[in-house]
């Protein structure tokens, strides 16, 4: 779906009133970034009781009740910011990424267009219009697969739309530092991820950055953090090679197919999609794995696909167990 939280700057007419306020309103993002979300919650509501239309703070109260998993709440910041603010296209952005991931994306559709007529080249809001319109399509196929499930022609392009697209729209990022003029874009540590709830796809997901450096777990699951996601780039990396039997390897015998269809077909589904496009790249961002007990674990990325037929990223799972002291893929799941 998207190169992932790729930065822009919309100019504002709005300015802080003095360095003090853009310094405070820095140390809140901090804080909301390092997971401290009650106590940054707590400070910007303080600091918007002294300067209750400040737009960057009520943008940053958005991004973290979107952390904090209140999205009633988040929604009602961003649908009034957008109201005192129509010319900024980020609050309209990430209300469609919280409309968006409680299936409400006729909503979406409506806020994406909103940001993008405020900034027409808002790269965030496109993208995410665009996966809209694909989960829209999705389910267009859907029920033309329930009228007539012989529709081959559905049953392909549902396929696609299901694989490629499936991940998560992108939520504008709360900036670094407030800026005198402008607003910058970016999505929350957790997100949104939540809402980059992204899409078909957030926000923020909806703010943090995404890290360059993998996550290290500490004392003796370390080893079997770098383990797991040295597997799963090992996966993408015979996905992007077209190795289509050293990719199927990745999978355990019990793996659960997606629409539960028999191995079988989905194995030939999977050889018919790698052969197909002459070129293919699969990217792995931000890595998080979880293990749950012995044997058991889970890897949560960031998928960038890209191929001479489409682009598309979103946010993946890879439930994983150990077989025979190697990880395999036991289920693949879109959030």
């Amino acid at each position: 779906m998207h190169p992932l939280l790729r930065r822009t700057a919309v100019t504002l007419s709005l300015v802080l009133a003095a360095a003090v306020h853009a310094d405070e309103l820095q140390d809140i993002t901090r804080m909301m970034r390092q997971g401290q979300l009650p106590q940054s919650l707590e400070r910007v509501d303080k600091f918007l009781a002294g300067k209750p239309r400040d737009a960057q703070a009520r943008f940053l109260r958005g991004l973290i009740l979107t952390e904090m998993n209140r999205p009633a709440e988040a929604i009602q910041v961003f649908a009034k910011l957008s109201e005192d603010y129509p010319e900024l296209p980020e609050p309209f952005n990430n209300l469609a990424v919280l409309y968006a991931s409680q299936g409400q994306y006729e909503k979406a559709r409506t806020a994406l267009e909103s940001s993008i007529r405020t900034h027409p080249s808002y790269a965030t809001a496109h993208e995410n219009l665009g996966d809209i319109y694909a989960k829209l399509a999705s389910q267009a196929y859907d029920k033309a697969l329930q009228l007539d499930s012989s529709n081959t022609g559905a049953k392909t392009k549902l396929a696609m739309i299901g694989e490629l697209i499936g991940g998560g729209a992108r939520t504008a990022r709360a900036p670094a530092r407030p800026e005198p003029v402008k607003m910058a874009e970016a999505a929350p540590a957790k997100a949104a991820d939540a809402a980059k709830v992204s899409v078909v796809a957030s926000a923020a997901k909806s703010g943090a950055e995404p890290k360059s450096a993998e996550p290290k777990a500490a004392g003796g699951q370390a080893a079997e953090t770098d383990e797991l996601i040295n597997t799963v780039r090992a996966w993408a990396s015979a996905w992007a090679k077209k190795d289509v039997a050293g990719y199927l390897a990745h999978y355990a015998k019990d793996f659960k197919t997606p629409k539960g269809e028999a191995r079988g077909d989905w194995e030939k589904a999977r050889k018919q999609r790698i052969s197909a496009p002459k070129k293919i790249e699969v990217g792995i961002e931000s890595p998080k794995v979880s293990i749950s007990g012995e044997g058991a674990a889970s890897v949560n990325f960031r998928q960038i696909y890209r191929s001479d037929v489409i682009k598309a990223s979103g946010t993946k799972t890879l439930v994983m167990v150990k077989t025979n002291g190697k990880w395999l893929i036991r289920e693949e799941r879109v959030n």
